[in-house]
């Protein structure tokens, strides 16, 4: 009996085998898989939308849905032609843009090469028939952006975004939602691949609204981020994924840079993905606040870097030699500004009036000549600065008028056997300098 049971399955099986077989690429009705299939592309390459929708429809009730690709994109194609003649028939509409989207899924499953197109022009259907549905938008959305990822169509991410921001207003969202909405947005939006300049520009552009519509929403104040991300980056400080999104998000939120979590935040980058540039915002960030040891660490660490240039290291020496002139460092200072002069002539001219400065309003001790002495430096500084720059020379003159009215009278001046036109030494708070006797009469 067993045996009867097993020769009866081996002959069912083969049959089925065969029939599976005579079914081929057009499946089990095949003649009229092809007439129908026919019909509706003759139709439908004449424009003729209304015959062939009805023979569309007869193709794909019949014929396997993988059989042509085009059957499912011109299929798209009737039926948003559809949707848009039945806008007043609520319940058929509905119905229709359903077997719109199953259309979209069935081309992204049968057709692998094309699911990232597919599920694009998803996205963008869901945005136009959706319309006034923001939750199903949404949901839409972020399952098109998780499926497709970095290959997601840009428009997509910034319809998300706004839709994201409008649940929120209605209370449907919270605020930490929005937030990640808009940081996986970014992120991927960052990782897209750019196979022109144009690409590369557009995505740029799309980043931009994306961060300006972030920012416009209020959707987060400062206060929030910090509530949301303190107890991340307490758990997470050597996550560099993190900490370097905390700074993002903290930097293009307003007035939310001068607080502790930022501070930590770029620090914990800084350390782990150390950079000139994350040094000299260290040096920033400790500036503003008033660390002037930290801060300066910091900039000597910017300009100790070998990628940054002459150039660049030029400009941080000048900042910190301003930075340290503020704050009464004077010999750093001048250090500072000598430095930064000697690596770019285009800031000599700022950099002499700045040592002009720092020499004027040190003060150096001595007899009268030399307590004195100062003054014929800085004035020596500020006629450098007026014959590198020239647009400084009106101020130049200025501080040159309020220091020369402090040089020594001549009188007073040979009583310490110092005369017009001597070469003089002089050495003062740790800088020093050879100068020019000048007196008044």
């Amino acid at each position: 009996m067993k045996k009867i049971v097993v020769a009866l399955l081996t002959i069912v099986m083969a049959f089925a085998g065969l029939r599976a077989s005579a079914q081929g690429k057009w499946g089990a009705d095949s003649a009229n898989c092809i007439k129908y299939l026919s019909f509706y592309d003759d139709s439908y390459k004449a424009k003729d939308y209304d015959n062939a929708t009805v023979n569309w429809r007869k193709a794909y009730a019949i014929c396997p849905h993988g059989v042509r690709q085009t059957m499912l994109t011109n299929g798209t194609e009737l039926l948003r032609k559809l949707i848009n003649k039945n806008r007043g028939n609520v319940v058929y509409r509905a119905a229709l843009i359903d077997s719109l989207m199953t259309l979209h899924e069935e081309r992204a499953q049968l057709f692998p090469k094309y699911a990232s197109s597919a599920l694009n022009n998803k996205g963008v259907d869901i945005v136009n028939y959706l319309a006034g549905d923001d939750k199903a938008i949404y949901e839409g959305l972020n399952d098109v952006i998780v499926r497709n990822g970095v290959n997601t169509r840009t428009s997509l991410y910034i319809q998300d975004m706004n839709v994201a921001i409008e649940l929120y207003k209605k209370g449907v969202l919270s605020a930490e939602d929005v937030i990640n909405t808009y940081q996986r947005n970014v992120d991927l939006l960052d990782k897209a691949p750019a196979k022109t300049d144009a690409v590369a520009e557009q995505n740029r552009k799309v980043k931009t609204d994306l961060e300006s519509l972030f920012i416009t929403s209020k959707v987060a104040e400062c206060e929030d981020l910090i509530a949301l991300f303190t107890p991340r980056y307490e758990a997470g400080s050597d996550d560099l994924a993190l900490v370097s999104n905390i700074v993002k998000m903290l930097s293009i939120t307003e007035d939310c840079q001068d607080n502790d979590l930022f501070l930590n935040a770029v620090t914990s980058m800084y350390k782990l993905d150390p950079s000139y540039n994350s040094a000299y915002y260290l040096y920033r960030l400790n500036a503003s606040r008033g660390n002037i040891d930290i801060a300066l660490k910091y900039i000597d660490e910017a300009i100790a870097y070998d990628e940054s240039d002459a150039s660049t290291d030029a400009g941080y020496n000048f900042e910190a030699a301003a930075f340290c002139f503020k704050n009464g460092r004077l010999a750093k200072a001048y250090n500072y500004a000598n430095t930064a002069l000697n690596l770019d002539e285009s800031v000599a001219g700022k950099a002499y009036f700045l040592m002009g400065q720092i020499w004027g309003t040190t003060a150096c001790g001595g007899d009268e000549i030399e307590k004195r002495a100062h003054y014929w430096v800085a004035v020596d500084f500020l006629q450098k600065a007026k014959n590198a720059d020239a647009s400084l020379a009106d101020e130049a003159n200025r501080v040159i008028g309020s220091y020369s009215i402090y040089f020594p009278e001549t009188a007073e001046a040979f009583m310490y056997n110092v005369t017009d036109g001597q070469s003089y030494r002089v050495v003062c708070n740790g800088m020093s300098a050879t100068t020019t006797v000048r007196t008044r009469k």
